[in-house]
């Protein structure tokens, strides 16, 4: 059987960068072909909308949407794409956000032909090796099948997820002899509330006998009722078609199979209930209306039923939000380490939205809360070393990457975060030490062309060099020196971005020679600074290899 081509599309807002990827290397040779490019983030995501990729290489700073954002919205588009992002040395910590939110890998700039060509390489391999996975468990899926023949059970779910004309499925239908008028329906997704990862954990057999005993019940419930067929779809989710009249009907049939499933099994199962379809044309749309309806567990947190009705009718409305004046209390209550007012805060803001009518979409809330910590996180940076920040920031992506989490759990994670970041400032309050470092620390950023000497700064300040020196490393993390040519160095790349020439720099930022600050960039960023200045704006004609300052 021939293998099936790998589609890749690459997004970078610089043109020679996409063009150099996408022609040098012989991809046919590889299985892989280039389904599109594009050269910023909104198009990048159009692009993965249209063509459906398996693999996408993207710049993490993208103009429009940055790289972190393209990934999240990338995976929901669709989850099984790998993503590659191409990153900086100094983009590292932002591209770690990515990985966790699941992209698949990065390349560090500057790059190689022969590195994109492998991690694709990679990339692809991980792709077939899902394929394989699938169509391992697809075909065991229709071994296992029963009650059911085959031609049937794949015939009803292609009307599932694809429109057919009523004609064209009536004729079908009696040529299979399907035990079901093919007419007025009403259709329920039923999904396990145990976690996904658990149930893959579970070994075969187990997960199986589960399958085969839930499976039982719902078409022995159903048949108690009417006739209907139930349709496996994943480990730990089935779909059931019915015939009723209404949707008051389809949801005393699907409650009557959630109870019966708690009671037999002692498993609690979520059902989420498409309206009414009065024909086959209209089932793959109270399809997706039971898959919104499903999403809706995210509030109760399992073991209910609920209807698309109840949900809402629009997915895309817009997300209540807190006030200008709610945030300043927030920010307020951060910095000045109030935990219990900043608790009351974020209490405050998700009250207000479990009173939303209709409720927000789960991703929407999804959203809220990864601002909300977001929001803490930018705020301890105030105070804090980058270092210590960043094990607050792993904490929370580890929360928030969690599937099939709830509101619950991520509200309690935002409100636990912000406690902590509220202890932190409360810790430090009477430490006059720090305050003098973090006075030290503004002194420097806002005099980086002086003499930033550690004797300098420390007579600044009436205390020892040798005391300073320790100090600052204590609280900040870092030594004096590397922080000095850390804040140094961001502000060249700033200043770089804005197209200031190199020897400007060098004297604006207290270096005698433009070679020593050369170098001294070089050794920093692993770029020389016009370099940097073609990564960062495309506006140099250097090679993809760089070249040496002199």
């Amino acid at each position: 059987m021939r293998e099936k081509t790998i589609k890749l599309c690459i997004i970078d807002d610089i043109r020679s960068v996409v063009d150099m990827i996408s022609r040098k290397p012989p991809w046919s040779e590889h299985g892989i072909e280039i389904a599109g490019t594009a050269l910023d983030g909104e198009a990048g995501i159009a692009l993965v909308r249209e063509t459906k990729p398996d693999i996408v290489l993207t710049d993490i700073r993208m103009p429009k949407m940055d790289g972190l954002a393209m990934t999240q919205a990338i995976l929901e588009i669709a989850p099984s794409t790998k993503i590659v992002i191409l990153s900086a040395y100094t983009d590292f910590a932002y591209t770690r956000q990515a990985i966790r939110l699941g992209a698949f890998d990065f390349v560090k700039k500057p790059f190689s032909i022969d590195e994109i060509v492998s991690v694709v390489l990679k990339a692809k391999a991980a792709c077939q090796s899902e394929r394989e996975a699938l169509a391992q468990r697809l075909s065991e899926e229709r071994t296992m099948r029963d009650g059911v023949p085959a031609l049937q059970q794949e015939y009803v779910s292609l009307l599932v997820h694809r429109a057919a004309s009523a004609d064209t499925a009536a004729a079908q239908w009696e040529r299979l002899g399907i035990r079901l008028a093919p007419e007025q329906f009403g259709l329920f997704v039923i999904e396990l509330d145990r976690p996904i990862d658990h149930i893959e954990e579970m070994p075969a057999r187990e997960v199986a006998l589960l399958r085969f005993s839930i499976r039982n019940i719902l078409e022995e419930t159903i048949a108690g009722h009417t006739q209907g067929i139930v349709l496996s779809e994943a480990a730990n989710r089935f779909v059931c078609l019915v015939n009723c009249a209404d949707n008051e009907a389809a949801e005393r049939i699907s409650e009557a199979c959630r109870s019966n499933i708690r009671r037999y099994t002692r498993s609690t199962v979520s059902v989420g209930v498409g309206r009414y379809a009065a024909t086959v044309e209209a089932l793959p749309v109270a399809y997706e209306q039971a898959l919104s309806a499903l999403e809706y567990r995210f509030y109760t947190e399992g073991n209910g039923v609920r209807l698309f009705d109840r949900a809402g009718d629009e997915p895309a409305r817009a997300l209540p939000m807190y006030s200008a004046a709610t945030e300043h209390e927030l920010l307020l209550a951060l910095r000045s380490g109030r935990a219990d007012q900043c608790q009351l805060v974020l209490e405050r803001i998700f009250n207000e939205l479990l009173q939303s009518e209709p409720l927000p979409a789960p991703r929407h809330v999804e959203h809220l809360c990864y601002e909300l910590a977001a929001k803490i996180c930018r705020t301890m940076r105030e105070f804090f070393a980058t270092e210590r920040v960043l094990a607050l920031e792993d904490r929370w992506l580890a929360a928030y990457g969690v599937r099939g989490a709830s509101f619950q759990s991520m509200k309690a994670s935002v409100v636990s975060i912000g406690r902590e970041a509220c202890s932190w400032i409360e810790g430090e309050r009477a430490d006059e030490p720090t305050k003098l470092i973090y006075r030290a620390k503004a002194y420097i950023c806002d005099n980086l062309q002086a003499d930033l000497s550690v004797e300098h700064c420390a007579k600044r300040f009436n205390i020892s060099p040798g005391y300073f020196s320790n100090l600052f490393k204590k609280v900040m993390g870092i030594s004096y020196q590397q922080f000095v040519i850390h804040q140094r160095m961001e502000k060249a790349k700033e200043m770089l971005v804005e197209g200031r020439q190199v020897q400007e720099i060098a004297s604006a930022l207290g270096y005698e020679h433009r070679r020593y600050f050369s170098e001294s960039f070089k050794k920093h960023t692993h770029m020389t600074p016009s370099e940097y200045k073609w990564y960062s704006t495309g506006k140099l004609d250097s090679p993809i290899d760089g070249t040496h300052e002199s």
